[in-house]
């Protein structure tokens, strides 16, 4: 967990970096290296990495807009995640997509940048499983400014109805955008949605990785015994703006200190120290994540860019006559099957 943690923090801060070169001093959201909007989750690694220590490649996961640390913990390919961020053709979506839509099958990972977009896609997996008579499981993040969305509760309806092997976990961070928890939703508790739906709901009141590993170790041996559904909501802090560039001038500077002072990181590597792990063997773990995250920032910014001609490969619909040089392979006005 400690080494996710640091591999994701240490990612955010460079993407930071990498994001902000050319778009200053006046703010430029198309200049730079990683052209775009950019929402970073520096803050929230415990809920990543403790839900995800007890998940297998088999298991599906959708995560948020900010997807980065929970796809780091679920084992997407940081190379190819990275190029996708930097739009770069070897990216995970050949560099269409960025950093809201990235896509890994290889370890059933997806992200949305539509509030509550994974849950219904998370139920769904849950479902197939079910069918299938796998004992996989499916988990589905958001925020905790989400949990009024028709698509979470409609979801969480679904779950119940059907006993699927599903898990949704809360990251409640305090700030739905720009507006503070208790403006936007009517309970301090995100986890008492459960009740509604006849599903167990816990809330970790604090972002300390071994208690979230421990709430999700309960819910994910549940859905993998087929005894239905959990919702967890974690408490987690935002250590830097709702996007790259937002000024947070609607965030008090007292919460902005706050919750740099809260770390989840530290008080795992104290936890480790005082279960006899040294500080030189925490150091070298740091390094070695440090070390992978340069290694593949450096292979993204070394990656070509897409061909314009690209732009109508992969899609759901083939672009009418004439705009390419080859024609449509199929009639979609009802011609050959």
């Amino acid at each position: 967990m400690y080494v996710d943690m640091v591999t994701a923090r240490h990612y955010e801060e460079r993407l930071q970096e990498e994001y902000l070169e050319g778009k200053q001093p006046a703010f430029d959201i198309s200049a730079g290296p990683i052209p775009g909007e950019l929402h970073l989750a520096a803050g929230h690694e415990a809920a990543a990495a403790g839900v995800c220590q007890h998940l297998r490649d088999d298991d599906a996961v959708t995560a948020t807009h900010r997807p980065h640390h929970v796809a780091i913990a679920k084992g997407v390919d940081l190379e190819r995640m990275t190029a996708e961020i930097f739009g770069r053709e070897t990216g995970l979506g050949k560099g269409k997509g960025g950093h809201m839509h990235l896509f890994d099958p290889d370890v059933n990972f997806a992200c949305s940048g539509i509030i509550a977009e994974g849950c219904p896609p998370a139920a769904g997996a849950g479902l197939a499983a079910k069918k299938r008579n796998t004992d996989s499981v499916a988990v589905a993040y958001l925020g905790e400014g989400a949990i009024d969305q028709g698509a979470f509760l409609e979801s969480l309806n679904f779950a119940a109805v059907h006993d699927l092997p599903v898990v949704f976990v809360i990251e409640d961070n305090d700030w739905a955008i720009s507006m503070p928890k208790d403006r936007v939703t009517d309970v301090e508790n995100g986890a008492q949605r459960a009740g509604g739906f006849d599903m167990p709901g816990v809330r970790v009141d604090h972002d300390d990785a071994v208690a979230i590993y421990d709430a999700a170790k309960e819910a994910i041996g549940r859905a993998r015994d087929r005894n239905g559904p959990t919702l967890i909501e974690v408490q987690v802090h935002r250590r830097m703006g709702h996007f790259m560039g937002d000024p947070e001038s609607y965030r008090p500077e007292e919460d902005q200190e706050a919750a740099a002072e809260r770390d989840s990181i530290a008080r795992l590597e104290a936890d480790l120290q005082a279960h006899g792990v040294d500080e030189e063997a925490i150091a070298e773990m740091r390094d070695d994540a440090h070390e992978r995250v340069e290694d593949a920032i450096e292979f993204a910014k070394d990656q070509p860019e897409p061909d314009p001609s690209a732009a109508h490969e992969d899609m759901f619909v083939n672009p009418p006559s004439g705009v390419t040089d080859t024609e449509p392979e199929y009639d979609l006005a009802g011609g050959d099957d």
